[in-house]
């Protein structure tokens, strides 16, 4: 990990730094104010990529640094600056076709968009967490907030430094993820927005009841996809602070 720019906001509260691991782009929030080492919150966002969800991601970091939190983010494989997948793309236009026309999702589809992403993701924020916690300013215990729920769940299953995850309903789910989800034990906080016009909601309510953890939690709430209400942020914020500190 090599950081790359820094710059303190919000009257000096917080230190964002710009890093690089690899060649993989990140952002790293750290409270300057609160006692290191601190607990740690990874970020998850969605394929327009870091540079275009920068502003809601700094929105999440500033209540997780509030909260006495570290917080990370770390750029898609195949957005912003990272390289395209040609069979990604493919399945992204078939996926907006079939959502034009009305037709039918194939599990096809999703599967070709959904798991290649996991698959690389996953060990990538795993190489990316085993840099963040050499960091002598985060200690853990770590959880894991937003981006595609199935790099979530994968997550939830195969890292067992993540002690709790907020994760948010809002993107197809590949069947392989729905069996992954019954090994899933930490304890969760689904965030759902009811009205989400990309949504299988049905999808998202049987991922739920997948899900293996003895505390898991819905969130549902009305609205589309960017609509979450901000009682439902703060919710999230006691979850982890039930499971952080």
């Amino acid at each position: 990990m090599q950081f790359i720019s820094e710059k303190r906001l919000d009257d000096d509260s917080i230190l964002e730094r710009e890093f690089t691991l690899g060649e993989i782009p990140g952002i790293l929030w750290t409270p300057t104010t609160v006692a290191a080492p601190t607990p740690l919150i990874l970020i998850g966002h969605s394929a327009a990529g870091l540079p275009t969800m920068y502003p809601r991601l700094l929105g999440r970091a500033r209540s997780a640094v509030a909260s006495g939190y570290a917080a990370a983010a770390l750029e898609l494989p195949g957005s912003g600056v990272r390289p395209r997948s040609a069979g990604v793309d493919q399945a992204r236009a078939d996926l907006q076709r079939a959502l034009r026309s009305g037709e039918p999702v194939t599990d096809d589809i999703i599967d070709r968009l959904v798991l290649p992403l996991v698959d690389q993701a996953v060990p990538e924020w795993q190489a990316a967490l085993d840099a963040l916690l050499d960091r002598p300013e985060i200690g853990g215990p770590v959880g894991y907030s937003g981006g595609v729920i199935s790099i979530g769940t994968r997550l939830a299953v195969v890292e067992p430094r993540i002690a709790a995850a907020v994760l948010f309903a809002g993107s197809f789910v590949p069947r392989a993820i729905m069996e992954e989800a019954r090994q899933v034990t930490i304890p969760l906080h689904v965030l759902l927005q009811w009205d989400d016009e990309g949504n299988d909601r049905q999808m998202a309510l049987d991922l739920f009841d997948a899900f293996g953890s003895k505390e898991k939690t819905l969130n549902a709430n009305m609205g589309g996809h960017t609509g979450v209400p901000q009682h439902a942020g703060e919710a999230a914020n006691r979850f982890f602070g039930r499971h952080l500190t």
